[in-house]
């Protein structure tokens, strides 16, 4: 039963997800360890392009993008779960975790909105080899960018705008950072309605950049097929993005097989 009267006033959460790990200091050494590889490769990769002339590419452009998402996406939570594991600060304020919930999704949205762009621009690469960069300048790659950036924000603004206006009953989260699902269960309504609404809005982004990226590549594949053997070599370009777009959408699709299928991926 679901009572808004007896809500309370929190203004800070406990981060519980953590507390029947057995070796909590051995898992955040190496959380951290391959935290700051992640933040170190991606830096590397955009000061390359940034200094590097050469690499002021409407493709380069796009890789520099995914690195700056792929900084956002892991900062947003493994600070404050290696703070946890590590320190013992198991705590963070209320406006902290809305901005850590909001950064997370951005990050989540981002990623695939910057796969789904990359695919877009090999598409063009290929199949019009010769007014590529007519047609995709730098100019109109940031301003796509941008574009993508705004509309990602808006799609993460949701999260936290939901939450916000619901009344908190407890102040402990069952999850190891401030996961929308996490932070909805802590409020005094039935979060049912909240939870299928999110998973409506997940099941269209993911859904809409794997489908397109998909297309993009079954055109590419009939270009190619079709085409000599330069065209051919081109296609090994999409290799490195196959790669990403695999680790990224494989995880996803196996997570929600398994969440239909009643298997507990959490602990909450």
């Amino acid at each position: 039963m679901y009572l808004q009267n007896a809500s309370i006033n929190v203004t800070h959460f406990i981060i519980g997800g953590f507390d029947t790990v057995i070796r909590p200091e051995a898992i955040g050494v190496v959380m951290l360890i391959i935290y700051l590889l992640v933040v170190l490769a991606n830096t590397v990769n955009i000061l390359f392009i940034i200094f590097d002339k050469r690499l002021h590419k409407p493709m380069y452009l796009l890789v520099c993008n995914l690195a700056v998402v792929d900084i956002i996406y892991t900062s947003s939570t493994s600070p404050t779960m290696i703070g946890v594991l590590l320190a013992g600060v198991n705590t963070i304020s209320y406006v902290e975790c809305i901005i850590q919930m909001f950064v997370f999704h951005l990050g989540a949205v981002m990623e695939r909105l910057a796969l789904a762009i990359m695919a877009f621009d090999r598409l063009i690469a290929i199949i019009c080899p010769f007014q590529y960069h007519s047609y995709l300048t730098n100019t109109r790659i940031i301003f796509l960018t941008y574009i993508l950036w705004v509309v990602g924000s808006g799609f993460a603004a949701l999260a936290p705008a939901v939450v916000v206006r619901l009344p908190h009953c407890y102040s402990r989260l069952k999850y190891t950072f401030c996961d929308y699902a996490a932070v909805l269960r802590t409020t005094c309504v039935d979060p049912n309605y909240y939870l299928n609404l999110g998973a409506i809005i997940l099941f269209f982004i993911l859904f809409f950049t794997f489908i397109f990226i998909c297309l993009s590549y079954c055109v590419i594949l009939i270009f190619v097929k079709s085409s000599n053997n330069d065209k051919k070599k081109m296609g090994g370009t999409l290799l490195s993005h196959l790669i990403c777009v695999t680790c990224h959408y494989c995880p996803a699709f196996i997570i929600i097989v398994l969440t239909r299928l009643g298997v507990a991926l959490s602990l909450y």
